[in-house]
């Protein structure tokens, strides 16, 4: 949950939690706007190593799955 972060800081963590990620796994990012900005980055720097799965899609709230696929 990214919420009660400064704006500045949200990303780099988020990268942080997935570059600490093993194979198989993934977290749950709940943020207070839709992310999208932040996928397109994920896909600049990780194509194809990463999934992301929108499980609610706002008006206040918005949880995504980010995972680190096996076998990479």
């Amino acid at each position: 949950d990214v919420r009660s972060l400064a704006p500045a800081q949200r990303h780099s963590e988020i990268f942080a939690s997935y570059r600490n990620l093993t194979p198989g796994k993934g977290f749950l990012l709940i943020n207070d706007h839709d992310p999208k900005p932040l996928q397109y980055q994920f896909e600049a720097e990780y194509k194809g190593q990463f999934t992301w799965d929108y499980l609610e899609s706002g008006p206040k709230t918005w949880r995504v799955r980010i995972g680190r696929p096996a076998g990479l």
